[in-house]
């Protein structure tokens, strides 16, 4: 080091500042000589973990690991556990490793991730250096759901309750003094779009609709937010009054910021058409004829039935040209969440009514036909797109009176086998709803009061108008244990200790 210095010395065309630049290169030169020699023996260790302390929705599909160095792909995969199980692959991207979910999570479960024993990988070396210990915790979505009161304080009002809990309470959202009368989750659960009028109009027979959203008081915290706190349940915003139009029929595009609601003029029956209404816009007019409707998965078009056999999808813009037209089919019941299939209705001469599914590259699959005059009611895909719950009806032979046999099945769409799950005695209106990880069917059993004029201050009708007496909540488990004796297996229902209709799963 004397010697570099004293020629340094004699050097004099060499200025101060590249004398010491010339020092700093032969440091580093002999420190890279070192760290070659010797190797690199930083602890490889898990940098990021994109799910640690989040609530897992459906929609969350996958998790990605970020290590600080490249690692033995074999070890890690090998050495991975997620407590408890779920089943899914691996794909990697230098010291990116993605793990992609074959199902949805189950909601309401925490979850753990560890890895340990496994090694990093460098310079061809077999046996490369042990990652540090890495735990890290995330859990699903709270199981909740939503549905209209029936009864006491509680009568049509919207009422949430949170199986996730340790003693599941209902919890009213909105106040005494409307009547809801149809609603839609958004997205996250966070909030509840729903159509209601007041008691006061009610008991005048004003049924003139009014949009508002309320919140739920749960905060998914999804790896897509900015943890933003949550807000209290029951803060209410009005969306849309009833001035000049009555509003009908709503629905919600998958994304949350567009809302489509069918509108018919108080001074011109005529001017009837669905509006939309985007996110912090006013409403606009979409100028298009036609009765039931939904919102595609993309949440840019809107699928309208504009007769028996006739479907039309239209973009969500004003005086839109139609972007395809859907003939033979009079009705949409429900998408896949991944916009691939879309379940339909064929209205038939003889009375008769099939179920499609229909794919985006516009393949038709008849999946069942009902019998003279039987209905389908509704349709929704399973997690995995393979499976339709549908509520279908049939008409029993009756001498006397004409009655309907509502069923609950599932319709495999590869082999379209029917499975019936539940037989449910005869009423003129049921809901159901499949939860959002596929592992449980919500439905209700309303009575009807009969023989007794209708009550105008009874809060809960059905959407026929029939005043409802009653209604039971039910919960249909869809995961089967198969019976080691060789049997059938079975699915019973279970009666929930709430009083209401229309119950509806949050996301």
């Amino acid at each position: 080091m004397n010697s570099l210095t004293s020629k340094f010395k004699n050097l004099k065309w060499v200025q101060p500042l590249d004398q010491a630049a010339l020092i700093l290169i032969i440091v580093l030169t002999v420190l890279i000589g070192i760290v070659l020699l010797t190797g690199d023996r930083t602890t490889p260790k898990v940098k990021e973990f994109t799910w640690q302390n989040k609530q897992i929705g459906a929609e969350d599909m996958g998790f990605i690991m970020v290590f600080n160095r490249p690692m033995n792909r074999e070890s890690v995969e090998k050495n991975l556990q997620i407590d408890p199980p779920l089943s899914g692959k691996m794909s990697w991207a230098g010291r990116r490793m993605a793990y992609t979910l074959s199902e949805p999570v189950p909601y309401g479960t925490p979850f753990s991730v560890q890895l340990k024993g496994a090694r990093d990988h460098l310079y061809g070396e077999k046996q490369g250096t042990l990652i540090e210990p890495f735990t890290g915790f995330f859990r699903s979505r709270d199981r909740a759901f939503v549905y209209i009161g029936v009864q006491g304080n509680e009568e049509g009002r919207l009422i949430l309750v949170n199986l996730s809990q340790k003693e599941p309470k209902p919890i009213p959202l909105t106040p005494e003094d409307l009547v809801v009368l149809d609603f839609e989750p958004y997205p996250k659960g966070d909030r509840i779009l729903f159509s209601a009028i007041t008691k006061s109009g009610q008991k005048q027979g004003l049924i003139e609709p009014e949009l508002y959203q309320v919140t739920t008081g749960i905060n998914p915290q999804s790896p897509e937010d900015n943890s933003k706190p949550a807000q209290p349940p029951g803060e209410i915003e009005k969306l849309l009054d009833n001035k000049y139009y009555r509003n009908l029929k709503l629905d919600l595009s998958p994304d949350g910021n567009i809302i489509v609601i069918q509108r018919v003029s108080k001074t011109n029956p005529n001017d009837a058409s669905p509006w939309f209404i985007e996110k912090g816009k006013s409403p606009k007019p979409l100028n298009a004829q036609g009765g039931d409707f939904l919102i595609a998965p993309d949440s840019q078009s809107v699928v309208i039935a504009q007769g028996p056999d006739l479907t039309t999808i239209l973009p969500l813009k004003p005086d839109a040209k139609p972007l395809e037209f859907l003939p033979k089919f009079g009705q949409v019941l429900g998408f896949a969440r991944n916009g691939s299939a879309a379940a339909m209705v064929k209205f038939n001469p003889d009375g008769t009514r099939s179920l499609f599914v229909v794919n985006n590259q516009g393949q038709e699959q008849e999946l069942y036909r009902t019998p003279p005059f039987g209905n389908i009611i509704s349709a929704e895909f399973d997690p995995s797109n393979s499976v339709l719950y549908c509520l279908i009806t049939e008409v029993l032979d009756h001498p006397e009176t004409y009655k309907e046999q509502p069923y609950i099945v599932a319709i495999d769409i590869k082999t379209k086998q029917v499975i019936p799950f539940v037989i449910l005695p005869n009423q003129q209106e049921i809901n159901i709803s499949l939860s959002p990880d596929g592992l449980a069917l919500l439905f209700d059993q309303t009575v009807i009061k009969t023989g007794e004029p209708d009550d105008l201050e009874q809060s809960t009708k059905t959407q026929g108008g029939d005043t409802i007496k009653t209604s039971r909540i039910w919960i249909l488990p869809l995961v089967i244990d198969t019976p080691t004796d060789g049997s059938k297996p079975q699915v019973k229902p279970e009666e929930l200790p709430f009083l209401g209709f229309h119950p509806q799963w949050l996301p």
